[in-house]
């Protein structure tokens, strides 16, 4: 049987959700975009347009966690590429956006090129455990302008070729954006049907869903676009100060958006994404104590309980550079997010409270959340493992290894072979120069960079997807 863990019991999730019921239709959430107002005000809500504090009746929230999909199916332009959900295994989410970035050549931290992120792109489009783009590092030559917008979104699609989330705060490059689509995918249906890119949606901690963002994701209505839902409440700062109040509101303010996007847009389909934390009390920043993990699985938890997909964050680091510390922070940090089981899990590559991007980072937590994965699959018990008729075959003082079980247990997986890392002797390690697995992690981030292609757009692609970005640099 699979490994079981549980932070939340079933009556423990329904409190939950019964404190953010009352939560939702006495304190409310602040909504900042009139746009969104007047949506809610439609669908029920109580609505006070002085302070744009919108009360949620039950009736409200629970039609709108009915109206949301429970199963759908995360596509990509790559050929054969999809992710469906519930999914039997995660894919990552590269964590991010990374203000600064450690030099995989130099080791050194400075600040990020435009090469930086051209490469970022192209390494975790080539790892295959990674299956959905976030942008990994900034990218100082992309401004802040509607064309700045356009050609970014072009330029992700040509860069990447699995699935996309992005979150562009800009309602006036939302068109752009579906026109991008249609003319990759070929047409509003196709979109809808292989949902190739979701959305970002990140209402403010405590109780507030912003203008900018909400408005952009609210202004793709209509072609069936996923949006992930990820607040980043931090107990003690933006959540009350314990880990059962962080998750509490996380779960409000997931649930306040799920009413507006269901109400805007009736079947829309929903990804449960809080990245609840906590603070450390001695510097004020972001916790890597191990309680973050705790929270996340959580929310996982409850997104489990609504039936909703689910991103899981965690595994974050307070160090800066790969190492001891950020190796024991960031795998103790994924397991217990990746046995509560998200569809996606939002983790490799990132340090320093997400705001250092590491290319070898990103492939040694590749590594972990292969290990990570194994402990959660658990063990078979049954007549086919137990091989209890080896053990009878070879009897007392016996050896396993000539069976033919063995070897046959070694080809199905039932032994995790480790891809990275010095697993041999003490003497071959001391002939072969002593090697270090950032060295290691450093040499496959170069392979990969050298003989990965990314898939192409194709000649009458670029040419319409050019035509596109030039009318943007117009307007």
């Amino acid at each position: 049987m699979r490994t079981v863990f549980e932070v939340l019991s079933e009556d423990e999730r329904g409190q939950i959700h019964e404190r953010t019921l009352h939560v939702l239709a006495t304190t409310g959430m602040r909504v900042d975009t009139a746009q969104g107002r007047d949506i809610l005000r439609d669908a029920g809500a109580q609505v006070d347009d002085d302070s744009h504090v919108v009360r949620f009746p039950a009736k409200l929230v629970e039609e709108s966690l009915a109206q949301a999909p429970r199963e759908f199916t995360l596509g990509a332009r790559r050929p054969g590429w999809t992710h469906p959900i519930p999914a039997e295994r995660p894919t990552l989410l590269p964590d991010g956006e990374g203000i600064v970035t450690v030099d995989h050549s130099t080791g050194e931290i400075r600040e990020p090129t435009h090469a930086d992120w051209v490469e970022g792109v192209k390494l975790i489009d080539a790892l295959d455990d990674i299956g959905v783009y976030w942008n990994v590092v900034s990218d100082p030559l992309r401004g802040d302008t509607l064309a700045d917008h356009v050609s970014y979104m072009v330029d992700v699609q040509r860069g990447f070729s699995k699935h996309v989330n992005g979150a562009v705060e800009d309602a006036a490059a939302s068109p752009y954006q579906l026109e991008i689509l249609d003319v990759i995918f070929g047409g509003r249906d196709e979109v809808a049907r292989r949902h190739p890119i979701s959305r970002l949606l990140t209402p403010i901690s405590p109780l507030v869903i912003e203008e900018k963002g909400t408005e952009a994701c609210l202004a793709l209505g209509g072609w069936d676009i996923p949006v992930a839902i990820m607040p980043q409440p931090v107990a003690g700062t933006t959540a009350p100060g314990s880990v059962a109040g962080v998750v509490l509101q996380s779960n409000c303010d997931v649930v306040g958006c799920i009413c507006l996007l269901e109400a805007a847009e009736p079947g829309r389909p929903i990804i449960y994404a809080p990245a609840p934390s906590t603070m450390n009390p001695r510097s004020g920043m972001l916790g890597s104590s191990g309680a973050e993990g705790i929270a996340n699985a959580a929310s996982i938890e409850m997104a489990r309980y609504y039936g909703l997909p689910s991103l899981g964050s965690g595994g974050g680091s307070n160090h800066y550079v790969p190492g001891i510390q950020s190796g024991y922070e960031k795998s103790h940090g994924a397991l217990p997010v990746l046995l509560a089981r998200p569809d996606v899990f939002c983790y490799p590559g990132s340090l320093g409270n997400t705001t250092v991007w590491s290319a070898e980072q990103a492939v040694i937590d590749c590594e972990v959340f292969r290990i990570c994965m194994r402990i959660c699959e658990g063990i078979a018990v049954d007549d086919e493992h137990l091989l209890s008729q080896a053990l009878e075959n070879v009897g007392p003082g016996g050896n396993f290894l000539a069976e033919k079980s063995t070897r046959r247990m070694l080809h199905e997986g039932e032994f995790l072979i480790p891809g990275m890392g010095w697993h041999d002797s003490r003497g071959a390690w001391d002939s072969a120069g002593r090697p270090d697995i950032l060295d290691e992690a450093r040499g496959r981030v170069e392979q990969l960079l050298a003989d990965h292609e990314v898939l192409p757009l194709g000649e009458d692609v670029e040419a319409e997807l050019q035509r596109i970005v030039a009318r943007a640099r117009e307007s």
